[in-house]
């Protein structure tokens, strides 16, 4: 029987570490004179490279093939919530056609021309704003000739922006929720949330926060961050349902008896190239 040598395997161990410090110190000077590397320092890292690569192959395919499995998963429960939001889409689509039918058949028995949800659009581009009122009004290129009156909603960017103060044949001034005239806020509103519908009055603008002050609020409904603003149809002039803006907060006056409510407009009040200025038809001649 061989007998074990240690002092064989101690040279070999020997003569490998050197092989290995050799080829490491070459590298480092070849690096270090900035010249490419040569053919041992080539073999030893394309050897390294292909074993990496060999033994990493196997695992890679694991994770892959894990990630697959994983998104067919995320991918059918994504299906499946689609299909239940496809099939409550129809079931409104079809509760909203025949809640619109219902509605065109009472206006028809009572004779119902119009509603407070119904009006016109008429377009204009904005012509003039002066820097010196840049917060109160702009001058827009619709006048009486366009069939614009006075007091009329004004909306840009899906949102309330003021009302036609004055009118001209052909072309109106508007003054906007912004303006520092308090008489010019005053729009009845309506605060819907969860648990249903506030009423109040658009009655300033809070230059500080930037948002739309409500006061004189009727209604004990909770409100809550994110309640949608809208016109109420309730004040003469102006539509139900126009876009106002959501509730930012809630807090009381100065002399804790009144709530106010901060709400957050739809419409950019600084940059205002085109306008729609509403027609309301309910309680035309």
């Amino acid at each position: 029987m061989k007998k074990f040598n240690p002092n064989k395997n101690i040279i070999i161990t020997l003569i490998i570490v050197i092989l290995v410090v050799t080829v490491l110190s070459v590298t480092i000077a070849r690096r270090a004179a900035g010249n490419s590397t040569n053919a041992v320092q080539s073999t030893v890292n394309d050897s390294v490279g292909f074993i990496d690569k060999v033994i990493t192959a196997p695992f890679r395919w694991i994770e892959n093939g894990a990630n697959s499995v994983k998104n067919l998963f995320v991918t059918y429960e994504e299906n499946e919530r689609l299909k239940e939001k496809l099939d409550s889409f129809e079931e409104l689509e079809q509760a909203k056609d025949n809640a619109q039918r219902e509605i065109d058949a009472l206006k028809e028995e009572l004779e119902l021309n119009a509603t407070l949800t119904n009006y016109e659009r008429i377009s204009a581009n904005v012509i003039n704003r002066s820097p010196d009122t840049w917060q109160d009004m702009l001058i827009v290129d619709r006048g009486s000739r366009d069939g614009v009156e006075v007091n009329m909603a004004v909306m840009s960017q899906k949102g309330l922006i003021g009302r036609v103060i004055e009118v001209n044949a052909a072309s109106s001034k508007i003054e906007l929720l912004t303006s520092e005239n308090q008489n010019s806020n005053h729009y009845p509103v309506r605060i819907s949330g969860e648990d249903g519908s506030n009423f109040g009055i658009l009655s300033s603008y809070d230059q500080k926060e930037r948002s739309l002050v409500i006061t004189q609020l009727t209604g004990d409904n909770e409100l809550k961050e994110g309640d949608v603003v809208q016109t109420s149809g309730l004040g003469g002039n102006s539509p139900a349902d126009l876009a106002i803006g959501t509730v930012i907060r809630t807090t009381k006056d100065e002399f804790g008896l009144d709530t106010q409510v901060f709400v957050k407009p739809y419409a950019q009040m600084y940059d205002i190239q085109a306008v729609t200025i509403i027609k309301r038809l309910a309680g035309e001649e």
